[in-house]
């Protein structure tokens, strides 16, 4: 791929995960012609985290990976596991419904058809780290310690720990829900607080012969929290198994890693919620998984400040909130719309100043992002403990609920945030 062009955008990139590295991919897509930027990405961590969950890349999401060059990366190695529909039961009384991604045709929904994938999280990143170490623009530095953050008219200065400083005419911080970024710099008083409930999963290896109950991924509600059963590769040779429940706040990030680290103990919580289980598969299943994580959901307040004069917080940095089925996808669509505001302010000659690209880029954004945030809101309230009667109605109301966003699910699934027009 090209190299980073004169007339380029010196860019700093905070954050080596999935969305810093998607937002490199953006930016360096969407450059405008012989302005392609030179991106530095700095990550905390010694090597990019490629442990984590299973998530569920929706249409939008898989559109805007092919688009960005990773998706046919994922394709060719066989990551993940395609879904055709999505299903829901109650662990009592068996299946509830089930949500498709097959399209009218059953190919997929949009033009070109998609359907969704489950992939684990470790297996997106490699997709999407294979694709940024192909484009000569862009580099990537692990181990890397934010201490200080420099914003003048003209540029912005970083002071990493080890002495060594880096300075660019834009920085993104892509650094999740807990931003040096954002507490160093955008909005140092806007903290995260634990939502109240925490996903403990696991990986369950299982042989041919041992039966499950769905196709390919299922929510099963329960009286104490919520059990997604899922493939996640096409050898269909282990199973994730993810409980969202309440689980009260042990103090702080260090005692969420001492929890998880007890795996027993974890399993424990899991079978005490979900082995009464009606659903055959299930107690094994929760008693065959390794390599147990315990992770607290933390969260945002839904109006805070995205950026300065030359920074910008995307993703979780900006507007964290308990997964709502599409939180992946939402990063995607944020590294997308930003690029492409950068990209319309260059091709206008750069009028003003950056804040210009950014006002565009929020005023775009803000209202979808509100509208995610109170659909989340509804994750937490379903996955809390309820009693039979709450339970009883809950196994009513997702049917209800899911018939009745059948529309607007397939409106945004089928929307392609490459080519929207975004007014500016």
């Amino acid at each position: 791929m090209a190299p980073a062009s004169p007339d380029g955008l010196k860019v700093i990139i905070l954050g080596g995960g999935i969305s810093g590295l998607t937002t490199a991919l953006a930016l360096t897509k969407f450059a405008p012609k012989g302005q392609v930027p030179k991106i530095d990405i700095y990550e905390i961590r010694p090597e990019p985290a490629t442990i984590g969950g299973a998530v569920n890349l929706t249409p939008n999401a898989l559109r805007m990976l092919d688009h960005l060059g990773a998706l046919p990366i994922i394709r060719e190695r066989d990551y993940g596991r395609t879904i055709d529909y999505l299903e829901v039961f109650d662990v009592y009384s068996g299946k509830l419904a089930e949500s498709s991604f097959q399209g009218p045709e059953g190919k997929g929904i949009g033009n070109p058809p998609y359907k969704a994938l489950r992939i684990t999280r470790g297996d997106a990143l490699k997709g999407v780290l294979e694709e940024v170490s192909r484009q000569e623009n862009i580099t990537m530095t692990c181990g890397k310690k934010t201490i200080k953050i420099d914003e003048t008219a003209d540029n912005v200065t970083l002071q990493f720990e080890d002495g060594d400083t880096a300075t660019a005419e834009l920085l993104m911080g892509c650094d999740g829900i807990h931003s040096v970024t954002r507490l160093k710099h955008v909005e140092p008083e806007r903290k995260a607080t634990y939502s109240g409930v925490a996903n403990a999963f696991g990986f369950a290896p299982i042989d041919k012969d041992f039966k499950v109950h769905f196709e390919c991924t299922a929510i099963n509600f329960a009286r104490r929290g919520m059990l997604l059963t899922s493939y996640h590769s096409s050898k269909g040779d282990s199973v994730y198994v993810g409980g969202l429940m309440q689980v009260p706040d042990v103090g702080s990030r260090d005692g969420w890693k001492s929890e998880g680290a007890d795996a027993e103990k974890t399993r424990g919580q899991l079978l005490d919620r979900f082995g009464d289980a009606k659903i055959p598969c299930i107690k094994p299943l929760i008693e065959k998984a390794q390599d147990f994580f315990l992770w607290p959901v933390y969260t945002l307040s839904k109006h805070g400040k995205w950026s300065t004069g030359r920074v910008m917080l995307l993703g979780d940095a900006a507007h964290a909130m308990p997964p709502q089925g599409e939180s992946t996808g939402i990063v995607f669509e944020d590294t997308v719309l930003f690029s492409r505001c950068l990209t319309r302010w260059m091709e206008k000659g750069r009028p003003n100043t950056m804040r210009e690209a950014f006002d565009a880029y929020e005023k775009l954004r803000k209202g979808r992002i509100e509208v995610a945030f109170e659909e989340s809101k509804s994750v937490v309230s379903t996955v809390s403990d309820a009693g039979w009667l709450g339970h009883t109605i809950k196994t009513y109301v997702v049917p209800w609920y899911l018939w009745f966003t059948r529309s607007y699910r397939e409106k945004h699934f089928i929307e392609d945030v490459t080519t929207l027009d975004i007014n500016y």
